[in-house]
């Protein structure tokens, strides 16, 4: 990582609103039927949701564009949607929320990823994926790669996000490619990925898996509470990948810092756990932005660690936000 700065936590929050952050890869719908549940049909075993509300968010990697905004910076998002009415829809939301589309690349070769969860009494207990998740075409790679080399050559951006959903967007090649370019602009990289191309991210300043992906990606059975076992098999993948920081998510035991001068524990905070989503796309925006800002690599990783926690305690896919955060961290005397 780059040499870090010693500034306050209200100071760091401040220049998040200089940053510029482009973010490379899944996006989808995410769409909720809110309701109550008073009784079991009759039909089948299975409860009746009467539907009070429903609601169209933007998820996958757009997730982490909201949680960039809500912290201030600007997001930039780069996918591939379909030619569709999701496609629309998709589109619609993110300029509604003050986002632009230039890096949007619309296929007419694959739809548009939607999830739709219905939500009964605040609970989630139905989730219906409308996807396909081969990889993109060739033709549609080279317009995203050329979308993303006309905004690296006309803005200033700070740090490059990958967010990889195993849906196609991300590939080897893409990774190569936008690595590449990252290193010509000498732009940071973080990742967030997943299984399919875990093995390809190669010259990442940060790397955020978590331990599924971890032992999935290496084909190792990693014990939950082995902390050496877990750190050799993090240092072995920073020295063979070229990585210069990797921040792994342990769940309720934290995160995991590891770079030239930590192997750290940061421990999570106890907290009332409503729903899991989404807080990995909250944890790679959270560091993608202190990396951006040259905080220290504790400091990066123990918001990041923080801002995962709050989110979880909410219902739904929702971005942090940015006053609780901050409320929270000068409580923790994180200055």
């Amino acid at each position: 990582m780059t040499k870090s700065k010693t500034k306050s936590t209200s100071q760091l929050f401040e220049d998040f609103k200089k940053l510029n952050v482009l973010i490379i890869g899944d996006v989808m719908i995410d769409a909720y039927l809110w309701g109550k549940v008073d009784r079991i049909s009759p039909e089948a075993p299975v409860p009746i949701v009467s539907v009070t509300k429903r609601e169209n968010r933007l998820g996958g990697a757009a997730n982490v564009a909201i949680n960039i905004q809500s912290l201030g910076a600007t997001p930039i998002l780069c996918s591939v949607i379909g030619n569709d009415l999701n496609g629309r829809t998709f589109i619609e939301i993110l300029q509604q929320m003050n986002m632009t589309a230039d890096g949007l690349v619309q296929s007419p070769e694959r739809p548009t990823t939607r999830k739709t969860r219905v939500i009964g009494n605040n609970h989630q207990m139905l989730r219906v994926d409308e996807e396909r998740d081969e990889d993109i075409s060739a033709a549609d790679r080279k317009r995203l790669l050329d979308r993303i080399s006309n905004i690296l050559d006309k803005n200033k951006v700070d740090v490059i996000v990958l967010e990889d959903y195993d849906k196609g967007v991300i590939s080897k090649q893409l990774i190569e490619q936008v690595v590449k370019i990252a290193q010509k602009h000498k732009i940071p990289t973080a990742v967030d990925p997943k299984k399919r191309n875990f093995n390809y991210y190669k010259n990442i300043t940060l790397f955020k898996p978590n331990l599924k992906e971890l032992r999935e990606g290496m084909k190792l059975d990693l014990e939950k509470g082995n902390l050496k076992e877990i750190i050799g098999a993090v240092q072995k993948i920073r020295k063979d990948h070229q990585l210069d920081t990797v921040l792994l998510t342990l769940s309720e035991r934290g995160v995991l810092l590891v770079d030239d001068k930590h192997e750290e524990l940061i421990p999570a905070h106890i907290r009332n756990i409503a729903d899991v989503s989404g807080a990995g796309d909250t944890v790679i925006g959270v560091a993608a932005l202190c990396l951006a800002a040259k905080t220290s690599a504790v400091k990066m990783a123990t918001l990041a660690n923080l801002a995962g926690g709050l989110v979880c305690e909410k219902v739904g896919v929702v971005p942090v936000e940015k006053a609780q955060l901050l409320a929270e961290a000068n409580l923790l005397k994180l200055i």
